[in-house]
This record gives structure tokens, C-alpha cells and sequence, in this order.
């Protein structure tokens, strides 16, 4: 986005605004005077807190501007590594648990290809649709 778009938004945030505090004032005299009290001094706090943190984003860009040395500064690198570090287990035990369900399913193929093989009947007897119905027949 341009310069100028973020003007423009500024500019209709600053209409809205301006709207709604306008219409807030016309009604503030209805209210009670306990009401607009309260209102007052939440205005107060919340003006207070933006000025806070007016204040402390200021400082941080001028922090960075001055040398960038908050930006390179950071946690110390074991803390780093804590970080990090249950991450990479976690991806590494996730890489053992697949190749091992990939070795249960070679070695159960495995199992059923000897006992294929190592059985009378030929394999393509398996294949042959009277064959698959007379298994079921037979089964009690």
C-alpha cells in the first residue's frame, strides 16, 4: 500500500470518530450525572494508556533506529534450544513412529506373500471367483 492510502484511512477514522463523538455529546446530557462521571475518568484512563503506549512504541523505534541492538538482542541460546529443541523431538519421533508402521506393513506383506507361496494351492487359485465362493461355503 501507498503513503496515501494510509492517510485516507486515517482521514475516515478520523471522520468516524468525529461522528460518534458528536453524537455521544448531544446525549451526554441526558444521562445521569453519576453515568458521565464514570465516563469521564474511564476517558481519563483509557487517554492515559494510549499515551503509554504512544510513548513506549516511540522508544522502541528509536531503540532500533539508534543501532538495532534490541533487534539482534534476544533470549540467550539455551533458551533458544528449550525452545526448539521439544520441537525437533517431537518432528523426530513422529519420522520413527511412520517408518516403523511402514516396516509392520512390509513385514506383514512379507508374512502373507511366504504364506502364499509356501502353501499347495497355486496363487492364481486366490484370484478365481469360485474359489472365493467355496471359501465361503465352507467356512461354518
Amino acid at each position: 500500500m501507498t503513503q496515501s492510502s494510509f492517510t485516507d484511512a486515517d482521514v475516515l477514522r478520523a471522520r468516524i470518530a468525529a461522528r460518534i463523538a458528536a453524537g455521544l455529546t448531544e446525549r451526554a446530557e441526558d444521562l445521569p450525572h453519576d453515568l458521565t462521571e464514570r465516563l469521564r475518568v474511564a476517558r481519563e484512563q483509557a487517554l492515559a494508556r494510549a499515551r503509554v503506549v504512544r510513548r513506549q512504541a516511540a522508544a522502541e523505534s528509536f531503540v532500533t533506529l539508534a543501532g538495532g541492538a534490541a533487534a539482534r538482542s534476544g533470549p540467550p541460546w539455551w533458551q533458544r534450544l528449550a525452545i526448539v529443541l521439544p520441537l525437533i523431538m517431537l518432528v523426530a519421533g513422529l519420522v520413527l513412529i511412520r517408518e516403523h508402521d511402514l516396516r509392520e506393513q512390509v513385514l506383514a506383506a512379507a508374512d502373507i506373500d511366504s504364506v502364499l507361496l509356501a502353501d499347495d494351492l497355486p496363487p492364481d487359485a486366490y484370484s478365481d471367483p469360485g474359489f472365493a465362493e467355496f471359501l465361503k461355503s465352507q467356512q461354518p
